[in-house]
């Protein structure tokens, strides 16, 4: 047997296909999940950027925000995995 038939042979043989599927099937589950948990915080993120952004710089100030800073700190409130 060749190399070339040896690695083709190993290639396409799974060693456990039963378990490696159902754990693919995790995989794309929580990847899914966090790609949807991801799309609500920016939705929300801009949904609360674009009420403040109207806001006068005096009246951002007595928030506590910056209009500099507005977008970086409405995107660390509505972001559950940003760590500034």
């Amino acid at each position: 047997m060749t190399t070339h038939d040896q690695t083709f042979s190993t290639a396409f043989v799974p060693s456990k296909p039963a378990a490696s599927f159902a754990s693919w099937i995790k995989s794309v589950g929580r990847r899914i999940a966090t790609w949807v948990d991801t799309c609500a915080d920016y939705y929300a993120a801009a949904a609360m950027y674009e009420q403040l952004s109207a806001l006068s710089d005096a009246e951002l100030m007595r928030r506590g925000l910056s209009c500099a800073t507005l977008a970086h700190d409405v995107r660390a409130t509505c972001d559950r995995g940003f760590e500034p």
